[in-house]
C-alpha cells in the first residue's frame, strides 16, 4: 500500500464513476441483461394474459391506447418490483456484474486515495476485505439514492467545501484507515 493515502469519501468515488462514463456503461449492461432475462419476459407476459383489464367485459371494444393505459395502471407496480429485484440480484452477484462493479469501485477508490491496490482477501476468509468493500458500496448506493430522491441537487464543489458535516441527513461517511485492516 502507498504510504501517502488520503481519505476518500463515497461521493468522490461516485462522482468519478459518473464523470468517466462508468455509471452509464454499467447501466447499459444492466438494461441489456434485463432485456435478455427470459424468466422476466415470461412472467410479464403471464401477468398481462391474466390481467383483470383484459378479462373485463367490453375490453375488446377499447382502443389500444385505452387498453395500454389500463394495463399500465394495473401492472406497472408489480412489474417494476420484479425488475427492481432482478436488478439488485445482478448488482449483488459475486460472480458476474456485481463482481465487475465491486472491482471497478475498488480501482477508482484506490486511484483517488493514492493506494496502489486493495490487498487481496485472506486465503481463509475474505471477510475484512469484503466488509470494507460492502461498506463502501453501501455508502455509494445510499448517497446515490439520497441524491436522486432529493429535489435540490448539490454540486460536488458544495459538498467538498462544506464537508461531510453538511450532509442533509447528518450521516457520517465511511473512512478507510490503514489501522482498521487488522480488525
Amino acid at each position: 500500500m502507498g504510504s501517502s493515502s488520503k481519505v476518500v469519501r463515497p461521493e468522490e468515488v461516485l462522482e468519478s464513476l459518473k464523470n468517466d462514463g462508468t455509471v452509464d456503461a454499467l447501466r447499459m449492461k444492466i438494461i441489456a441483461q434485463l432485456k435478455a432475462n427470459e424468466d422476466m419476459k415470461k412472467n410479464t407476459m403471464m401477468m398481462v394474459e391474466q390481467s383483470k383489464v383484459l378479462k373485463t367485459p367490453g375490453a375488446e371494444k377499447k382502443t389500444k391506447r385505452e387498453l395500454f393505459d389500463a394495463l399500465r395502471q394495473e401492472l406497472e407496480t408489480p412489474v417494476l418490483e420484479k425488475a427492481s429485484k432482478a436488478v439488485w440480484e445482478l448488482i449483488l452477484d459475486n460472480g458476474g456484474l456485481g463482481k465487475e462493479i465491486t472491482e471497478t469501485v475498488e480501482k477508482v477508490f484506490c486511484r483517488l486515495s493514492g493506494i496502489d491496490a486493495m490487498p487481496p482477501p485472506a486465503s481463509t476468509s475474505g471477510a475484512p476485505q469484503e466488509k470494507h468493500t460492502n461498506i463502501a458500496l453501501e455508502e455509494i448506493e445510499k448517497g446515490a439514492s439520497e441524491r436522486s430522491s432529493s429535489s435540490r441537487k448539490r454540486t460536488f464543489a458544495d459538498i467538498s467545501a462544506k464537508g461531510a458535516a453538511a450532509m442533509p441527513n447528518g450521516d457520517a461517511t465511511y473512512q478507510h484507515d490503514e489501522h482498521e485492516e487488522g480488525n
